[in-house]
């Protein structure tokens, strides 16, 4: 499991990135956006994290695999 900084951390850089996208390149990085706010969501219901997987299955930023 990891710990919620790093979570938090992630989806701040990705919500941030996909802004700057959106401005820069194209609006239709505003999808990712709104992915990033729709799995926040879901988890907060279902305490299940895509990226908490992720990471704890490569061992990333101080993650362990869940048992």
């Amino acid at each position: 499991m990891c710990a919620d900084a790093v979570i938090r951390r992630f989806a701040g850089a990705f919500i941030l990135l996909s802004l700057a996208l959106a401005s820069f390149v194209h609006p239709g990085w505003l999808w990712f956006t709104a992915f990033v706010g729709v799995n926040l969501l879901q988890s907060s219901f279902t305490g299940f994290c895509p990226l908490e997987k992720i990471l704890g299955h490569f061992g990333l930023m101080g993650c362990k695999p869940a048992k």
